[in-house]
């Protein structure tokens, strides 16, 4: 009869994901997690054919991790702008998650930034478009520009760049959602690049 297997697959998920949250996605090797657990490394590959596969269930989790932060943005008063500071918090408190999901270069198992973006993208539509009266295209190019801006500060963040206070940064937020807002109001076809820029500068700078 053979051994009872001790730990099971989420115990080994566990694990790896508490190293990837203190080191990063590249210390998650089949000797650290042995370590983590207090075993050999015989009972990752009972469960894992490969580390790989091992990383991959440890960028599911960072991804429910990441959609808790998000689902506590959408119940503040204002939801897109609470998804923008939770979004803020996930880079403060979970560094190495956040690099996992933004940072990382997309492969087989990890998705990379662009996936990450179109997750939230999902997550939010629908309050984007309640909230600001826009069609699913148009919410999805406003949150695309705003997301773009909330990569850069927390990109900052994680690489210890970051020169703005949180107050600076919710600023920031505001100014710009308030911009790219006013702009798909007024000026028609902007989200879909039917509009004359020229015009619309020339008109622009003269006041």
């Amino acid at each position: 009869m053979p051994p009872r297997v001790k730990f099971q697959k989420e115990d080994i998920v566990s694990a790896a994901v508490n190293i990837a949250r203190k080191k990063g996605i590249e210390a998650v090797t089949a000797r650290e997690v042995a370590a983590e657990l207090g075993v050999s490394t015989r009972p990752i590959f009972t469960w894992f054919e490969t580390i790989e596969q091992l990383k991959g269930e440890v960028y599911k989790q960072a991804q429910e991790y990441y959609r808790s932060y998000i689902r506590d943005g959408l119940k503040e008063k204002i939801p897109f702008l609470g998804v923008g500071h939770q979004y803020i918090h996930f880079a403060k408190e979970e560094p190495e998650l956040y690099k996992l999901l933004f940072l990382t270069k997309s492969s087989d198992s990890l998705g990379g930034a662009m996936e990450a973006l179109e997750l939230s993208q999902n997550l939010v539509r629908e309050s984007i478009m309640n909230i600001y009266n826009m069609n699913a295209y148009t919410a999805d190019c406003y949150f695309r520009n705003l997301w773009l801006v909330a990569f850069s500060m927390a990109t900052l963040i994680v690489t210890d760049d970051c020169p703005y206070t949180d107050k600076e940064i919710s600023s920031i937020f505001t100014e710009m959602s308030l911009a790219v807002c006013k702009a798909y109001k007024e000026i028609p076809g902007l989200a879909k690049g039917n509009y004359d820029r020229d015009a619309i500068f020339k008109e622009l700078v003269r006041k």
